[in-house]
């Protein structure tokens, strides 16, 4: 996988329950982490949201175990709240550039996203298992 010279920003969808409560974690974290919490938030403005019981088992929502590939290889991990991270067991919050880049994908798609050091890389989602409802 080769840098990429441009931002993809395919289409997202989320649950309603999973946009509010991001939503609520954005702005919340506007003081500490800036820069994550907007990008968080411009996430979730263009996400397309849904119904919680119509989210397609394909889409990367709170709690998903996914597969992905960037520039680096496959990784397997859990997307999770801050509170629940723990990189060493494959629980990465959604709080974090690449965090926030997977939610919302499907199956199939490849985003840009930026790390902390503001160099831009690209993702593909690979496979999705959707998570167990609370």
């Amino acid at each position: 996988m080769t840098q990429p010279t441009r931002d993809l920003s395919p289409r997202i969808v989320l649950r309603s329950t999973d946009h509010q409560t991001l939503g609520r974690l954005a702005r919340a974290g506007l003081d500490r982490m800036p820069e994550l919490a907007e990008t968080l938030l411009d996430e979730l403005d263009r996400a397309r949201v849904v119904e919680d019981g119509k989210l397609p088992d394909d889409v990367v929502r709170m709690g998903s175990q996914l597969t992905y590939r960037t520039e680096a290889g496959e990784q397997a991990v859990t997307l999770v709240y801050p509170a629940e991270a723990d990189i060493a067991s494959g629980r990465i919050s959604v709080m974090t550039p690449i965090g926030t880049a997977l939610i919302g994908l499907r199956a199939g798609q490849s985003i840009t996203w930026r790390d902390r050091a503001d160099k831009r890389h690209m993702l593909t989602v690979l496979e999705v298992k959707a998570a167990a409802e609370a």
